[in-house]
């Protein structure tokens, strides 16, 4: 059901990848997205990478264009992250499905008195599919539910930290037809919350321990100055050349 596709462009003098979900009509998404944030129908969610240092002003008009120059119309989510989207992973639970792109640069609490000095490489992006329709009040539960399970999987996976300061979720959930009740509740022993739960949280965790073992050399993520064959993807999750977790 979700099929995301990988595309390359040359951006900052190098081939920067992205990833690109064209859920298409009949999807109902909640998030935090620079571009497409908040609630309501959205047809695409797409997550950039930038260069680490990303530094322009306009980052929902950047995303604007890339989205554009891969054909997306209409309404939809943009994310950005200086990690490695090549190194993604996803994990399903149930028929919930949950995609991360992983960079822990900054570990930070959400409560904590100020952020570190300097700049290191970092963010977690999380999009959550549920295929049912869901509330609106039980669409936001679901962002609850998804972050309360990221903060899990770091905890396990050796962070003391909750998140990095630019984390950004995105839970897509079906549109309801008429006639038809959407399911009221998205907390984490709900149906549909519960499996969103263990979802990302197995992404997330195989995303936090990928990532620490490229920290160890890390000097940012591997580039190249031309757009190869190898960058277009037609489904990442299918295809064998990312982690499953």
């Amino acid at each position: 059901m979700v099929r995301v596709q990988r595309a390359g462009r040359i951006e900052d003098g190098a081939c920067r990848h992205l990833l690109v979900w064209r859920a298409g009509p009949g999807w109902r998404m909640a998030g935090s997205g620079v571009l497409g944030g908040g609630l309501g129908e959205r047809h695409w969610v797409l997550n950039a990478q930038v260069r680490a240092g990303y530094g322009r002003m306009d980052p929902a008009e950047h995303l604007a264009e890339l989205a554009a120059a891969q054909g997306l119309s209409g309404p939809g989510t943009g994310l950005m992250t200086a990690a490695e989207v090549d190194a993604c992973t996803w994990a399903e639970d149930g028929g919930a499905t949950a995609v991360v792109t992983t960079g822990i640069g900054v570990p930070t609490w959400a409560a904590a008195p100020d952020l570190p000095s300097g700049y290191v490489p970092g963010t977690i992006n999380i999009l959550a599919v549920v295929p049912a329709p869901v509330s609106d009040a039980g669409l936001v539960n679901l962002l609850t539910t998804a972050t309360e399970a990221k903060v899990q999987a770091l905890l396990e996976a050796g962070y003391d930290c909750s998140g990095t300061p630019s984390d950004a979720l995105c839970v897509a959930v079906r549109t309801a037809l008429p006639g038809r009740d959407p399911e009221p509740f998205g907390g984490p022993r709900s149906p549909w919350g519960s499996r969103l739960a263990r979802a990302v949280h197995r992404a997330v965790l195989a995303g936090a321990r990928a990532d620490r073992e490229r920290r160890a050399g890390w000097d940012g993520p591997p580039t190249h100055p031309a757009t190869l064959p190898g960058c277009a993807c037609g489904d990442v999750l299918t295809a064998g050349t990312m982690a499953v977790a």
